[in-house]
């Protein structure tokens, strides 16, 4: 039976049994265990995102960065 189809004989139950379906479609999904989302997978595929040929900053250029960022904020 199609999802439609069994959406219209839904509607043709009387408000007690359609109460009933609901509760046992609610209690089919309780006993259903729900994957959550891994993050170690995510972060393991972000992290390609973040790889560069080039080395990190030194402090001096990072500090050399700020200060650019806040002269381009509050001076201008």
């Amino acid at each position: 039976m199609l999802l439609q189809e069994l959406k219209e004989q839904v509607f043709k139950l009387p408000p007690s049994d359609r109460l009933a379906l609901v509760s046992a479609i609610i209690e089919s999904l309780q006993d259903t265990p729900i994957s959550k989302p891994e993050r170690s997978g995510a972060i393991r595929r972000m992290r390609g995102l973040l790889k560069t040929d080039q080395p990190a900053p030194t402090d001096e250029e990072v500090a050399a960065m700020l200060e650019k960022r806040r002269v381009d904020k509050y001076l201008q």
